[in-house]
């Protein structure tokens, strides 16, 4: 599996999922809303952590810059 997310997508997925935990922590949202925010959050964690995303590869989209040929 080769990574197709960039520092910077992978750094805002992860204050995004960090975000909605709190606001479920603080009981900003709930019921249906924080179940269906709860699984954003854990895609947005996995995929972040992994560095790919699956969504990305029906359209050939990447975040990452192109490796500089040494």
């Amino acid at each position: 599996m080769k990574t197709n997310m960039g520092s910077f997508d992978r750094v805002l997925r992860t204050i995004v999922a960090v975000v909605i935990v709190v606001l479920y922590l603080t009981n900003q949202i709930s019921g249906v809303a924080a179940v269906i925010l709860g699984l954003f959050a854990l895609i947005f964690l996995l995929t972040s952590l992994v560095g790919f995303c699956p969504l990305y590869l029906p359209f050939r989209f990447s975040t990452k810059k192109a490796e500089k040929a040494a």
